[in-house]
This record gives C-alpha cells, sequence and structure tokens, in this order.
C-alpha cells in the first residue's frame, strides 16, 4: 500500500490525465471560432438586452446559411450595428440599409438588415412595456432554463411547441424573421434551454 507522498503522487498523475484528456463535446463545433463560442457562449443565460437583441440578429441573419459563417462576420455585425444597440439601430434609415447593403462584414441581404432595424425599434416598445427586453423573454420559461438531457444530436428538435409560441407572440409584436426555427435557435444561443448533449463537458456545468 502506497504512503502518503505515493497516493498524492498517484493524484497528481490523475489529474494530468484528467486535464490532458480531450474534452467531450457536442458533435458541432468544428473549427477554433465554433468551440470557442460553444465552450464559452452557447447555452450561457442572457439577460443583457443588447446581447439578447445580438443574438436574435445573428440567428434570424443565419437563416439559409451556416452558423460558422454568421460566427466568421459577429464582429462585422458589432461594428456595423451600433454594438447592437437597439437605440442606436432603430435610428437607422432608407441611407443605412442601402450602405449596410456594401458592407461585406456582414450578411448582405435587404430583409435581413430591415428586419434587424424593425426589431430594434420592437425591442424598445417592449422596454417601454416591460422594463426590459429580458424580462419579456425569460417570462416564457418562468424566468430559468429548460434543462433536456439528449443523449444525442438526432433527439435535439430544431423548434418547439414554446419556440413556435414565442414565434407567434414576437410576430404579433412586429418582429421579422423570427420564425419558430430560428426562436428555437436563439433560446438555445441565449441559454433559454440546455440543449448540450449530456456527454458534452458544458451540460453540467450549465445544469
Amino acid at each position: 500500500m502506497p504512503g502518503f507522498e505515493g497516493i498524492d503522487s498517484v493524484i497528481r498523475g490523475m489529474m494530468r490525465l484528467m486535464l490532458d484528456a480531450p474534452l467531450n463535446r457536442c458533435w458541432w463545433p468544428s473549427n477554433d471560432l465554433a468551440i470557442a463560442y460553444h465552450d464559452q457562449e452557447w447555452g450561457v443565460p442572457i439577460f443583457d438586452d443588447n446581447l439578447l437583441f445580438e443574438m436574435l440578429t445573428l440567428e434570424g441573419a443565419q437563416a439559409g446559411l451556416s452558423w460558422d459563417t454568421v460566427l466568421k462576420k459577429r464582429e462585422g455585425y458589432r461594428e456595423a450595428f451600433g454594438g447592437f444597440d437597439p437605440q442606436i439601430v432603430a435610428d437607422f434609415g432608407s441611407d443605412d440599409v442601402d450602405r449596410l447593403l456594401q458592407n461585406a462584414g456582414i450578411i448582405r441581404h435587404r430583409g435581413k438588415i430591415a428586419s434587424t432595424i424593425n426589431n430594434a425599434a420592437k425591442v424598445l416598445e417592449i422596454q417601454s412595456k416591460q422594463g426590459s427586453f429580458s424580462n419579456y423573454i425569460w417570462a416564457f420559461v418562468d424566468g430559468k432554463p429548460i434543462q433536456n438531457e439528449w443523449v444525442g444530436s438526432g433527439q435535439i428538435p430544431s423548434y418547439t411547441p414554446l419556440s413556435t409560441l414565442i414565434s407567434k407572440d414576437l410576430l404579433k409584436q412586429g418582429f421579422r424573421f423570427v420564425g419558430p426555427t430560428t426562436v428555437y435557435a436563439f433560446m438555445q444561443a441565449a441559454g433559454l434551454v440546455n440543449d448540450h448533449t449530456t456527454d458534452c463537458f458544458r451540460w453540467m456545468e450549465l445544469r
């Protein structure tokens, strides 16, 4: 039986092995940018209105494209849309739309650009009624994330009855590019739902 020094050495060795072992992640991050986003942001609850507006915008911009494409242009979006301050973006006009259509740092889609400006104004309206956009969004999940227990990617839905409900309410409020699939991706990104698979190291961390 090893003495205290031997036991200490064994523990240190096991810790080194654990630190050196590759982390189990969800299936989808395939490059450094996506891995960093997955490990640090995806599924972390967001309560800041500007950041919620950012994620809603980016998920809407993803429609028909890959998330990797959107991530690569994220900084360009932040520069183009005033750090996603809805007060700034809501003041954009038709000249700004034409200007942004020439900006290679974002996805140059007139409808998506116009919807971002429209949605900024709708965020302000909700803030004036409910105190914050965060209050409005998080009320749909009673203020705390839904904890799922998916064992594989095939179990994760692209939309749910709740995302459909939120989508309908957002559309009723006047938002655009907020279909049920976009809203569910937003819920995942903003941490309203923990959709890391159970074998991913982040699943337990976010529970």
